[in-house]
């Protein structure tokens, strides 16, 4: 049976060492056992030095799985993530054209967040057009937006430490018909992964119906990347949505859904929003347009 308490804070002032304080309290309390989530090698060496008869246990697993589940307080906090990210991509369909920069557009995405009441971004914004859009990870640079280009835009906004997640992609002008098609087949692999995804079911199976869906579009080559991840303090937390994952979903699992399509020379697709796992399904926590009027 595990035993449980309640946890306390102790601050450590300026002028103080940390590593003291911990290695008095591991002596004044005669800890025996002490679990930790991470620690640079310099600073578990000194701890192992003043402490040789204290055995150190790596506690991160524990630590992550406290971390899937989200509580009403933690969740409130993501919606308000979410909402920010959501206003933020509002921006974007807002400013993007033919001739602005996708730094120009970064810079207004996070505006735009900050002056909503963001506390910063979750991760480096990523602003791809053209072919920069065929790297599922790439950045924002000084690359002129062109007529013809796939634009994929993905941010998250921080709020009150905690994160949120959002991808669209833009066509500037009028599709081709390769653009519609792959477009159209991220579109509904996310719409079915979505529907797909409620508690007690293999977080594989959620990723399983997306690239079902992609590799019998005749894509599947091009879909490189889990199809998502949990979200929460970290914008890359556990569960992951992947084929190798060992995760089944739980009700208070926050988690992306982000299928995509990238092509060298042609560009990509990404499409993904930040859900929360409930009983019967999701409750989306982004909100931005999906279906586009070609």
């Amino acid at each position: 049976k595990v035993k449980t308490r309640e946890a306390s804070v102790e601050l450590v002032k300026q002028g103080e060492s940390l590593i003291k304080k911990v290695i008095n309290r591991l002596r004044t309390q005669k800890i025996r056992n002490l679990g930790f989530d991470s620690l640079t090698a310099s600073t578990y060496l000194k701890l192992k030095e003043s402490s040789n008869d204290v055995i150190f246990k790596d506690a991160s697993d524990l630590v992550w799985t406290l971390r899937k589940v989200k509580d009403p307080s933690e969740i409130s906090l993501m919606k308000k993530a979410a909402e920010l990210t959501s206003r933020g991509m509002e921006k974007a369909a807002e400013v993007i054209e033919a001739g602005i920069s996708e730094r120009e557009v970064a810079a207004e995405i996070e505006y735009e967040m900050r002056k909503k009441g963001s506390d910063g971004v979750a991760f480096e914004t990523i602003v791809s057009s053209g072919p920069n859009s065929a790297f599922p990870h790439g950045d924002c640079g000084d690359r002129v937006i062109k007529k013809g280009d796939l634009v994929v835009i993905d941010i998250g906004a921080k709020y009150r430490a905690y994160s949120s997640d959002l991808t669209r992609t833009f066509i500037i002008g009028k599709p081709s018909s390769k653009q519609f098609q792959v477009y159209e087949t991220v579109r509904k692999a996310q719409d079915l992964a979505v529907k797909s995804a409620r508690a007690k079911v293999e977080a594989k199976e959620v990723d399983r119906v997306a690239r079902d869906y992609i590799s019998k579009a005749g894509y599947g080559e091009y879909f490189v990347h889990s199809l998502g991840h949990g979200v929460g303090l970290d914008v890359h937390e556990p569960p992951t949505l992947s084929p190798k994952s060992t995760d089944v979903l739980v009700e208070g699992n926050v988690v992306t859904i982000e299928p995509g399509i990238y092509i060298s020379r042609f560009g990509g697709v990404r499409i993904e929003d930040t859900v929360l796992i409930l009983k019967d399904g999701v409750e989306k926590m982004t909100e931005s347009p999906i279906q586009i009027d070609f």
